[in-house]
């Protein structure tokens, strides 16, 4: 699911910063952390500007109510 998050993301324009917890030295504790914030399953986890949007769910969500693309505006990730 990562994949296609990340790929609608890029259809936009954007170029989201990903982060592989599982290559990472401390994406153990990056993913303990997610699950303190409520994310179960914890990954993916999407922020955009900073704020925890949610994952996969959330996001094909917002796209179909037609408000991510705001969102990655707002959050100056696109330029539409």
């Amino acid at each position: 699911m990562c994949h296609v998050i990340k790929t609608l993301i890029c259809s936009f324009g954007a170029n989201p910063t990903v982060y592989e917890l599982d290559e990472l030295p401390n994406g153990q504790q990056m993913e303990s952390e997610l699950r303190t914030m409520g994310r179960k399953p914890n990954v993916p986890a999407v922020f955009i500007g900073q704020e925890l949007i949610g994952g996969p769910d959330e996001i094909m969500s917002l796209q179909i109510q037609g408000k991510l693309a705001p969102l990655l505006k707002n959050a100056n990730a696109i330029w539409l």
